[in-house]
């Protein structure tokens, strides 16, 4: 099987809330979405999608996925996709960095490669396990009310996990912290997500200020090494996000015990071949994991669940359900949430057949 067309579409994603907005007064009201499309000479076509959290969140952004694509997609012709270690060689070959461009191309062949095998994709990446895994949800930053107020209509959808968006003022962080555990009940999770916001010595601030409750810290700071100092001085549970975007830096904060949880994106590590070595590798190293991607629709949802679905599941820390935020369904077949849980498709592949009424004509086909 070889590939011959590469087709690019792109789709925006408005948020059912209005907005979303995190640290450093950051914000996206609508999603730039990418899909791609990776046609085979026997007739097999997979799907795939790449969604930047906007420009200022990680070096990623909409337009520069089409770019990047526009320049890798003659690359592709011809290769196999059905061997996607070595496409993924060959995308690194011809195409320096930008992992997210690759990630869309990446799915869309696993997306293949199960329907050749007549499979879901989630059985070809380790097996199922159960029958559902947990999601969280993300709370937009707001003020410390309103933020407790959002918590407690999604708990009435069923989520029992939720990462509170924080990293500016100190005293507002430590307030909306303290306001919304007060809200939460056993056994419910709560994890503080500073996206870098914070200084090292804001950071300790909030730890010292909140070290009484149930609490997780996610990524207070910019750099790996500020994260590591803030973690050696909190007496709680630690996750890792932005700082980790490969094995490398993977192994080296499991060496220096700096996370009890990492964050990893799909398209942050460059599409679901890349997550399953990082994946496997939490695995043997007995580091709990939230699988999910910067931000996506349908198809997004789709790949973060079959991930998630093959981890096993005393090492899942959680997982998501983007394709819930967002007023535009862009395929048919994607996983929804039920009483904050969800499930991959036991269809071939992804299990999704994108709506092309929604998508529209590909904005260029490289054939």
């Amino acid at each position: 099987m070889k590939i011959t067309q590469v087709g690019v579409y792109q789709v925006d994603l408005p948020l059912h809330e209005g907005s979303y907005h995190w640290s450093g007064g950051k914000s996206v009201s609508v999603f730039d979405s990418t899909v791609v499309r990776i046609d085979t000479d026997l007739g097999v076509t997979g799907w795939g999608e790449v969604c930047p959290l906007g420009p200022f969140y990680l070096p990623a952004f909409g337009q520069g996925a089409r770019a990047g694509l526009y320049e890798l997609g003659p690359h592709l012709l011809g290769a196999s996709p059905l061997e996607p270690t070595r496409l993924n060689r060959r995308m690194d070959a011809v195409l320096k960095g930008h992992p997210y461009v690759k990630s869309a191309v990446d799915m869309a062949c696993w997306d293949i490669l199960g329907k050749a095998a007549g499979l879901p994709v989630c059985e070809l990446l380790g097996g199922r396990y159960g029958d559902d895994f947990p999601l969280y949800r993300a709370i937009s930053k707001d003020t410390p009310d309103a933020m407790a107020a959002k918590v407690a209509s999604y708990r009435g959808e069923g989520y029992r996990r939720f990462q509170l968006k924080v990293g500016s003022d100190v005293e507002t962080d430590i307030a909306r912290i303290r306001t919304v555990r007060g809200a939460l009940g056993s056994g419910e999770v709560l994890v503080a997500d500073a996206n870098t916001g914070w200084l090292k010595h804001e950071a300790l601030r909030v730890c010292r200020a909140v070290e009484d409750l149930d609490v997780y810290i996610e990524q207070p700071c910019a750099t790996y090494e500020e994260c590591l100092a803030v973690r050696q001085k909190w007496g709680g549970p630690f996750v890792l996000d932005e700082s980790i975007d490969g094995l490398a830096p993977l192994l080296r904060g499991h060496a220096d015990q700096a996370m009890d949880v990492v964050n990893l994106k799909i398209s942050k590590l460059g599409g679901l071949t890349r997550m399953r070595q990082a994946r496997d590798l939490c695995v043997e190293l007995g580091i709990a994991m939230t699988i999910e991607d910067s931000w996506g629709g349908d198809i997004v949802t789709a790949a973060i669940a079959h991930l998630a679905h093959s981890t096993p599941p005393e090492l899942l820390f959680t997982s998501t359900d983007f394709n819930s935020y967002v007023t535009v369904s862009t395929a048919v077949g994607a996983p929804k949430r039920a009483n904050g849980r969800m499930s991959a498709s036991k269809e071939p592949g992804l299990g999704i057949e994108p709506r092309l009424d929604i998508l529209g004509p590909a904005l260029f086909e490289l054939n």
